[in-house]
């Protein structure tokens, strides 16, 4: 199993996307790379993050780019739908530069690579959510979502 952390916007409808897809084993919405140790109602930097756990044999980081793109603007500089501040830029952030490594290289094969707004950092930091918002969406599918309702259903198994 390998750790990815994907950035898309508001967490709720990242998770319920991300846990739809084959290979991803596990998810947990959170923050990642922000400059405090607690979030203490100030974001302090941080990105609305999905940490995703996922088989690496099943889905590769090209697949998991792939899949970020079916769900993000990726021209938009801290904004997915009608959410918007630094919080909801888009990124992937990992300890294995592996990952960090593939994300660049999968942006750098487009052939809009100078538009792309898509943050690509190793992971400094992370701090998960709280419970409320694991699995939100689950809970309560009525909330608003920048991601489609088909593109939530499109790969549930």
């Amino acid at each position: 199993m390998e750790t990815v952390y994907l950035a898309g916007g508001c967490l709720w409808g990242v998770q319920a996307f991300i846990k739809t897809l084959p290979g991803v084993i596990e998810t947990e919405a959170g923050r990642a790379n922000g400059t405090t140790d607690t979030l203490d109602g100030a974001y302090d930097g941080y990105a609305e993050c999905v940490k995703t756990m996922f088989d690496p044999s099943v889905v590769t980081m090209e697949d998991l780019m792939n899949y970020l793109f079916e769900i993000i603007d990726p021209y938009s500089v801290n904004r997915q739908g009608e959410d918007v501040g630094e919080k909801y830029r888009t990124g992937v952030y990992s300890e294995d530069l592996r990952h960090v490594d593939a994300a660049r290289a999968f942006i750098h094969r487009r052939n809009d690579v100078d538009r792309i707004a898509l943050e690509v950092l190793p992971l400094t930091n992370y701090i998960p959510s709280a419970d409320e918002h694991q699995d939100r969406l689950a809970r309560y599918p009525d909330d608003y979502c920048h991601i489609p309702k088909a593109l939530l259903e499109k790969y549930k198994r």
